[in-house]
C-alpha cells in the first residue's frame, strides 16, 4: 500500500475511533499527542480514568486483523508515551487504561469498529 493510502486510511480510522468513543461518553483530550517515544493516537477521559488509545485500521485481514497489529514492543512504547503525558500535565495517582480500537474498513463500505478495554496492562496505571 502506498504511504499516501496508510495515511489516508489511519486518518481514516482515528476520525472513525473518536466518533465511536464519543458516542459511547468518552471525551476526547488530545489527538496525535506527541513525544520522544512516538505518537499516542488519542488520548481520552471515560468517567474519571484516562484512556490511552491506540487506533489501527485494515482494509483487510491479509496480515491479521487490526488488534493483533498491537505488539508487545508497541504496548511499551504507548507505556512510556502514556507515563510521560501523566506527568508533564502532573496527573499523579488518576486511575488510567489502554484501548485499543480496531477498524476494518471493507469492501463495498461495510465498516466495523470494535473498541477492546483493557487491551493490556502497563505499569503506572491503576
Amino acid at each position: 500500500m502506498p504511504i499516501l493510502d496508510r495515511i489516508s486510511l489511519g486518518k481514516s480510522g482515528e476520525e472513525c475511533a473518536c466518533r465511536e468513543l464519543e458516542r459511547r461518553g468518552y471525551a476526547i483530550l488530545a489527538r496525535r499527542y506527541r513525544t520522544r517515544f512516538g505518537e499516542i493516537d488519542i488520548v481520552a477521559r471515560d468517567g474519571p480514568t484516562v484512556v490511552f488509545v491506540e487506533v489501527k485500521a485494515r482494509t483487510s485481514d491479509r496480515y491479521g486483523d487490526a488488534a493483533e497489529a498491537v505488539t508487545l514492543y508497541k504496548q511499551s512504547k504507548v507505556t512510556a508515551m502514556a507515563e510521560d503525558f501523566l506527568a508533564r500535565r502532573r496527573l499523579h495517582n488518576v486511575p488510567c487504561r489502554f484501548d485499543v480500537v480496531a477498524i476494518m474498513f471493507a469492501a463495498g463500505g461495510q465498516l466495523k469498529v470494535e473498541v477492546i478495554q483493557n487491551a493490556f496492562d502497563a505499569v503506572g496505571c491503576q
